[in-house]
């Protein structure tokens, strides 16, 4: 009973109160139509959750720009329409007494270029190195064709702007915060595994250069909220969208970015599991994520460490 009582207490995260620790993650929903705008249908969505008990949400994912989107109908944030758009949605959650961070999403290489939002935007599907994912399918395109090989970026401080453009319309909005998507096998995911990125320069080779093009991105989203008002979500084990680096590389690598990341005094890390549903062809590098990085993250990212981790 004291275990259930404490996850009605309320927690601080940084200069924000969260009513109680019920945390809702991202979760995509595809309802932004037309043209990437959320609607009534997104505003009474989170409304529901805040009003049901998440004393903190996290938005689907939002897409930073049209170069760089994945799913049809998801939620950007790039344009006067949609910043208007989110603002109804913070205003019902905060309405309820809730608190809502805007997740950040440039999916890099597991774009398509016939997808209606980056076929606008007239750019390339951009990554970090020319190298495709392998085994996915894009089911929602006519003859669900696989992944393309990406056009390797020329400078990656271009897709940082992006996040730190994307940042700024989301506090525009009203939103408390935002977490940049560092999962998945998406763009940050990307610059930090070694099998998508095969960069020469300072962006690439070495842990300390694949981590960089990730910790520029919080960086520049805390100079927009201030570093108590940014978050991230990693997945070291990979799987997802063909991602995954031997044990002890692995180890290195998120070793080194999340105690990095760690000194920027973060608001929280998110750090995903391995699940076999993620990963149903092992391609990733199953490790417990909790006993390998849980102790890197300190105050006052702990917190919420100790919130999502030990759920």
């Amino acid at each position: 009973m004291s275990n259930t009582q404490e996850l009605f207490k309320p927690v601080q995260i940084g200069p924000l109160t969260i009513k109680n620790r019920i945390v809702m993650s991202a979760l995509t929903r595809s309802r932004s139509v037309p043209k990437d705008v959320p609607n009534a249908l997104n505003v009474e969505y989170y409304r529901q959750r805040a009003a049901g008990g998440a004393g903190l949400i996290v938005t689907e994912g939002v897409l930073i720009s049209q170069q760089g989107t994945e799913w049809p109908n998801a939620p950007g944030i790039w344009n006067k329409e949609q910043i208007q758009a989110w603002k109804k949605v913070v205003d019902a959650v905060h309405a309820e007494g809730s608190v809502i961070f805007a997740q950040l999403w440039h999916t890099g290489r597991v774009s398509h270029p016939d997808m209606p939002a980056q076929k606008e935007s007239g750019q390339p599907v951009y990554a970090p190195s020319a190298i495709a994912a392998e085994g996915g399918k894009f089911r929602t395109l006519p003859g669900s064709p696989g992944y393309v090989t990406p056009t390797e970026v020329t400078d990656p401080n271009s897709l940082v702007e992006l996040f730190r453009r994307a940042a700024e319309n989301a506090k525009e909005a009203g939103f408390d915060g935002v977490e940049a998507h560092g999962a998945s096998g998406y763009l940050i995911h990307e610059f930090l595994d070694s099998t998508s990125n095969k960069r020469t320069d300072q962006w690439g080779g070495s842990k300390e250069n694949r981590a960089r093009f990730g910790l520029e991105v919080l960086k520049a989203l805390s100079d927009v909220f201030g570093a108590d008002r940014v978050a991230i979500k990693l997945a070291p084990t990979g799987g997802y969208n063909d991602m995954g680096m031997p044990l002890e590389e692995t180890l290195e690598t998120f070793n080194y970015f999340i105690s990095e990341a760690n000194k920027l005094n973060l608001a929280y890390i998110t750090l995903v599991r391995w699940s076999p549903l993620l990963d149903p062809a092992g391609r990733g590098t199953k490790h417990d994520v909790i006993a390998s990085y849980g102790h890197l993250i300190t105050a006052p990212t702990k917190v919420m460490a100790k919130l999502w981790l030990h759920s």
